[in-house]
């Protein structure tokens, strides 16, 4: 922990969202920003930073494996706030030297290759991303899954040493979609076709009814850990 998540954990609770996205732009000038993944709660926070027009950097990790309709929403989203949404992409030699070794599909075989993919695709452009930041803004709630419920909207993140803070954690997913309807904000189709949780094309498929938020995430292996070690829970 360090005095800059002691001081956000203090003065963060009571305000709402845009409010305290706005303080922590005011106290961490040039180290704050947004991971956008373009799911429905990523929208929500983009539009809160861009129609707010706060100085918050948005980028989006571009694995190489999206779906065309990801990549719709990201153009629509660039085209309403007329702001650049930063792209960070894999280390092209680490990126060809597994596909060269272990082929493009390497990822079902095995949880540590599926981790080694999601560990070049993923973790090593995050660092690149946050190097440098005082606070990292993530549209993470509480009830997408029971690994994310433990987790705190104030949270020190060790791997990458900075506060990581989910401004919209409690709410539910009905709050979500009334406020991209009552904004009109651009969203992911998908999400209209059994998809609540959208990341790579290969590992994400629609969930049935009833099926937990991240059941289509990597759906071939143990159904009690859907996360690729973007955000692991940290005790607050």
């Amino acid at each position: 922990m360090n005095e800059a998540f002691e001081h956000i954990n203090n003065i963060t609770p009571g305000l709402g969202p845009v409010e305290a996205l706005t303080k922590l732009a005011e106290l961490y000038p040039g180290e704050v920003v947004f991971s956008t993944s373009f799911g429905w709660e990523d929208q929500v926070i983009s539009h809160m930073i861009f129609a707010n027009k706060l100085p918050i950097k948005v980028f989006t990790l571009e694995t190489g494996r999206l779906f065309r309709e990801t990549y719709s929403v990201w153009v629509s989203t660039m085209d309403r706030y007329k702001q650049p949404i930063h792209a960070y992409y894999p280390n092209q030699e680490l990126l060809e030297q597994m596909v060269s070794t272990k082929g493009p599909n390497s990822f079902y075989e095995s949880v540590e290759n599926r981790k080694e993919c999601c560990g070049i695709r993923k973790i090593e452009p995050l660092k690149r991303a946050l190097k440098g930041n005082k606070v990292w803004i993530t549209g993470i709630r509480a009830d997408q899954s029971a690994n994310r419920h433990d987790m705190h909207d104030v949270e020190w993140d060790e791997q990458n040493q900075l506060v990581k803070y989910h401004p919209i954690f409690h709410w539910t997913l009905d709050e979500v979609k009334a406020y991209i309807k009552q904004y009109n904000i651009p969203y992911n189709s998908l999400h209209d076709k059994g998809f609540p949780s959208i990341g790579c094309m290969p590992c994400t498929r629609a969930v049935a009814e009833g099926e937990d938020f991240r059941a289509g995430r990597w759906w071939w292996e143990d159904q009690s850990k859907k996360e690729c070690g973007l955000h692991e829970v940290t005790a607050k």
